[in-house]
């Protein structure tokens, strides 16, 4: 939990970062390919890992548990690593000093200041309220994945499969997103990519008997297709959201700002696991209830809808 709470911490600071070490000329290609190698960065090493807990003898080790707590070790000498020239070689602007004692008795304040700094910068603030919807819809898409594939009953294999081909497949694509957003505009590509998980929420839904988990005219090539189709969003949707976020902002408060469009994420997967189980329950059919995440992407294409004219109205006054 610990572990988790600081990484949450980290990530703030990370994403802020992007306005920093980009312009408003490339920050779409910068932002995707960021998320482009941290797919890859993440497949590589876990592909290692599945290979040590699946053929711990190849690598010298007593079993599978030697090889998970052998994981956890080196997920955390990747992230000393990798975090190294991040520090040594990334500029940022400088701060104010600010003693700590300071700063966590104005903590509180200044998070109720800048939630109300926020409210001013209409655009923005929408964004955050279709960012919310439509991210909850594809982190609900994330966690609810293998439970949805154990629950048709595919093999553990089949679905490290299928999540190793989301991180493949999510390399290019999260790069692509970001330089198609760049030459073409970044909402467009929010707006397809929200269209495309639509898709897939509309394919797996009907991929399950309206009476039971049984398998309905299901395959693992059908759910590694699926598999693919996430793969070719995710990290576009993630990359680009956080580009044109940052658009929104002002450039000297990108940390503050970027704290609440961190916030927003992680708060993230309330409501879809929620309406899938709720919907599930009281229509007595779980295909409606995987269905019923649909809405969480239509909200969020709304309030999008309501930023795009908001933005033109600006742009021509």
């Amino acid at each position: 939990v610990v572990s988790y709470a600081f990484w949450l911490a980290s990530i703030i600071f990370y994403d802020a970062l992007i306005v920093s070490v980009s312009s408003s000329d490339d920050v779409d290609k910068v932002s995707g390919l960021g998320f482009s190698l941290g797919y890859i960065g993440s497949a590589l090493l876990f592909s290692v890992n599945v290979a040590m807990t699946l053929k711990p003898e190849f690598f010298g080790l007593e079993g599978a548990v030697q090889a998970v707590k052998l994981s956890f070790l080196c997920v955390s000498a990747w992230w000393i690593v990798f975090t190294i020239p991040l520090i040594l070689k990334v500029p940022e602007p400088k701060g104010e000093k600010t003693p700590f004692s300071i700063i966590a008795k104005e903590g509180l304040q200044r998070v109720i200041q800048t939630f109300s700094e926020i409210r001013k910068h209409e655009i923005a603030f929408l964004f955050l309220l279709a960012y919310w919807f439509y991210i909850d819809g594809v982190d609900t898409v994330v966690v609810m994945a293998v439970d949805y594939g154990k629950s048709i009953g595919l093999e553990t294999s089949d679905l490290i499969t299928a999540l190793l081909l989301v991180q493949y497949v999510a390399f290019p694509f999260a790069y692509l997103f970001g330089w198609m957003g760049q030459k073409f505009g970044a909402k467009r590509f929010i707006f397809i990519g929200v269209g495309v998980y639509i898709l897939i929420v509309f394919l797996a839904s009907f991929s399950l008997d309206s009476g039971s988990y049984s398998i309905f005219g299901f395959s693992v090539g059908k759910f590694l297709a699926i598999a693919f189709l996430i793969g070719t969003v995710q990290g576009g949707v993630q990359a680009l959201s956080r580009s044109y976020f940052s658009r929104l902002i002002p450039a000297e408060r990108s940390a503050e700002f970027f704290g609440f469009y961190n916030m927003v994420g992680k708060f993230a997967v309330i409501i879809g696991p929620v309406l899938i189980g709720t919907v599930g329950r009281l229509s007595g059919n779980p295909r409606i209830g995987i269905f019923s995440i649909i809405i969480l992407f239509i909200i969020g294409g709304a309030f999008l809808v309501k930023v795009h004219f908001l933005e033109k109205a600006s742009i021509k006054t």
